[in-house]
């Protein structure tokens, strides 16, 4: 019998971060600071929204771009929160989690051969997802010693007359790194000059702690080059519901909206209720939970860096990134490992990129007791390593 599966899908690696997340699976005690969700329940409002629109029987399909209500209300904080204007009839487009948003924009405007700058770390879907549209990944590093940060000389290094697309994701996952104004417009004229298009997911955005986050499409000359990805996942504490949008330039619009009539007709109705309260009474509740990451990260950070590994300062999402080059083992040798003797997940940095190697990803979304108790184990791993 023939093999049924497509070149393609034989060749995609499998996700790094899955054999660790199988492996802990099969332990106790464990303190895993690998899962990148938030720990706190979503809001009881928005639940309550969402159940009281099943019990009035609105369970059907929506309009193939999401509920014009939630659109206009999405429409309305963005122009508030970050100065970024979109037609909420003709440039935006609901999707179920920013994943398919991810899909659905990639597929819209790669065409087999082209080349996807993709930055470096980076969550680990990017480049599969270049990869099954038939592009060609390219990676952009971004280095401990710039933040994490784009920088104008790595940009013109990466960049080739074949570049179409710059894929970013600031706040970063893995790395925590952010993009300000000054960041951003240090690179739009490259962008413009080399006639790219840039992919920007910001579904970290509103977990920016130092300042607030700048969207890349409210820098001058980006909003028609840019195609933003958000959703409600991480700052309302709504990954479950599966709920993201697209927003773009009404011809990129149109085509993403096509694959997604196909592939996903329209997003789930019960979440779409559910993020309309997150919109229009979810602020509070949402400042809460971004004021104790705060608190969580300035705690874990320092204990980082007092057990020995070193650590920037994240300054949006809830990761820390510290370097464990110091220990003498490699990033993936020190996760399997740690988790062996310690009982500590994390994420070997390499899964992320080449540029993540040498780090691991901690997500500090964890209360405060299981994170001074992670630091602690850290530590005697740390020192074990030395003794």
């Amino acid at each position: 019998m023939r093999n049924f599966v497509s070149r393609m899908a034989a060749e995609i690696p499998p996700s790094g971060i899955r054999k660790f997340f199988d492996l802990l699976l099969t332990m106790d005690n464990v303190i895993s600071l690998g899962v990148g969700e938030p720990d706190f329940d979503t809001p009881w409002n928005i639940s309550q929204a969402a159940i009281s629109s099943i019990e009035k029987g609105m369970t059907m399909y929506t309009s193939n771009r999401g509920l014009a209500e939630l659109r206009e209300l999405l429409a309305a904080d963005l122009d508030h929160r970050y100065h970024t204007k979109y037609c909420p009839e003709t440039e935006m487009i609901v999707t179920t989690g920013v994943s398919e948003a991810l899909d659905v924009a990639v597929r819209a405007v790669v065409d087999p051969g082209d080349e996807v700058l993709v930055v470096d770390p980076c969550f680990v879907s990017y480049q599969p997802e270049v990869l099954m549209a038939g592009g060609r990944p390219k990676p952009l590093p971004c280095r401990a010693q710039d933040q994490f940060k784009i920088t104008p000389e790595a940009l013109m290094e990466s960049v080739t007359p074949k570049t179409k697309v710059l894929m970013m994701n600031f706040p970063n996952n893995p790395t925590g790194g952010v993009m300000g104004e000054s960041d951003l417009k240090a690179i739009a004229d490259i962008v413009v000059d080399h006639d790219l298009l840039v992919l920007s997911d910001e579904v970290y955005g509103e977990l920016t702690y130092d300042g607030h986050h700048v969207s890349t499409a409210s820098i001058d000359g980006l909003w028609d080059r840019t195609i933003t990805l958000n959703g409600f996942s991480k700052a309302y504490a709504m990954t479950g519901w599966r709920l993201g949008y697209i927003c773009a330039p009404k011809e990129i619009a149109d085509a993403a909206l096509k694959i997604h009539q196909y592939v996903m007709m329209s997003a789930p109705t019960t979440a779409q209720f559910a993020a309309i309260e997150a919109l229009k009474n979810g602020e509070e509740a949402k400042n809460e939970m971004v004021a104790e990451y705060r608190m969580r990260r300035n705690l874990f950070v320092k204990g980082l860096n007092d057990v020995g590994l070193p650590c920037h300062l994240p300054k949006g999402a809830f990761y820390a990134f510290p370097s464990i080059e110091g220990t003498g083992l490699t990033d993936e040798e020190f996760a399997e490992q740690l988790l062996k003797e310690q009982h500590v997940a994390v994420v070997p940095g390499s899964a992320f990129g080449e540029s993540g190697r040498g780090h691991v990803r901690t997500c500090y979304a964890v209360d405060r007791a299981k994170l001074s108790e992670a630091v602690h184990r850290i530590g005697m791993f740390v020192a074990s390593l030395h003794s």
